[in-house]
């Protein structure tokens, strides 16, 4: 397996465009973490079944957050993408998360070329607002068993508070 932040690059980011590699696909409740020191990606954890993700999960290959990890994305697909895929795909806006007190925002992206829906994914109005319910209340509540109320999910951002996200995290990436 090749290292994704050597043989990738985050992509066209002006033109709304990145790469991004899916750790956990939709519907899963493996916690699956891309562990950068040994290039591969690792079970972290079980989660409950009632916490299954609400949408694949993946990062953004040369980028950090605040958090230190590479910054995720929540990529929404028909169908569930497995374990390693990586992809070009659109960026739609950012559901803005803190975890446990530390910045931990999620990048929302569909596939650049999606020829099922017609590309019909633009922006964050595209997506129903019931899917949106869904996946708030899934960030706001997957840690309730363990640790409740360590999770908030602050708000929405559109596709150029987006970019603005993924800029800031590929500065982190270069600086570090």
């Amino acid at each position: 397996m090749a290292d994704y932040n050597v043989v990738l690059t985050p992509g066209d980011v002006e033109n709304g465009m990145i790469t991004v590699v899916n750790e956990i696909p939709e519907g899963s409740n493996h916690k699956i973490e891309w562990d950068r020191e040994k290039a591969l990606f690792k079970l972290d954890r079980d989660d409950p079944k009632a916490f299954a993700k609400p949408t694949n999960y993946g990062f953004i290959p040369q980028t950090l957050d605040e958090d230190g990890d590479e910054l995720d994305v929540l990529l929404l697909t028909e169908d569930p993408l497995p374990t390693g895929v990586y992809l070009e795909a659109r960026i739609l806006g950012v559901m803005k998360f803190v975890d446990d007190g530390e910045v931990d925002d999620k990048i929302v992206a569909a596939p650049a070329d999606d020829r099922n829906t017609g590309n019909a994914l633009q922006s964050l109005e595209d997506i129903p607002a019931q899917r949106i319910k869904q996946i708030e209340y899934h960030f706001n509540h997957y840690k309730d068993l363990k640790k409740p109320g360590s999770t908030v999910v602050e708000g929405w951002g559109d596709i150029e508070e987006a970019k603005r996200v993924v800029r800031d995290a590929i500065t982190r990436w270069n600086d570090q």
